[in-house]
């Protein structure tokens, strides 16, 4: 991955993702079972929200150093997203196959988060606001 073609965070792979299963977990939100149970509705729409989230403001800060932490905060949201897709599949809101569905396309953000601070770890490259 070359972190130097990517001009805007919208290109980002994993951003297009999480804003995706942002999008689903917000049309989750609406089911029953979770529409009535404010305190979970409410954690599952801010840790999905969390993950685009992070990952913009990351990239926005135009330092290396900075984009790995908020790639590190994106990555614990989806950590507790995951648990919380659990939650919602042991009160049999979820399905088996919804459930596996969502947590596979979690868990898929999380190793491409993983991935991108492996390689800014591994970059000399500090940012554009070091140049």
């Amino acid at each position: 991955m070359s972190f130097n073609k990517v001009k805007r965070f919208e290109d980002l792979i994993v951003w297009q993702k999480a804003r995706i299963l942002a999008k689903e977990v917000y049309i989750l939100s609406k089911r029953k079972g979770i529409s009535e149970d404010f305190g979970l509705k409410k954690q599952i729409l801010n840790s999905s929200g969390s993950i685009p989230d992070n990952i913009a403001e990351g990239f926005e800060r135009n330092g290396n150093k900075e984009y790995k932490q908020f790639l590190s905060i994106a990555k614990g949201s989806a950590g507790e997203l995951r648990s919380q897709f659990y939650r919602i599949y042991d009160r049999e809101i979820l399905n088996e196959e919804e459930f596996n569905y969502f947590k596979n396309s979690v868990v898929e953000i999380s190793k491409m988060l993983n991935s991108m601070m492996n390689i800014i770890s591994s970059s000399n490259f500090k940012g554009t606001k070091y140049k």
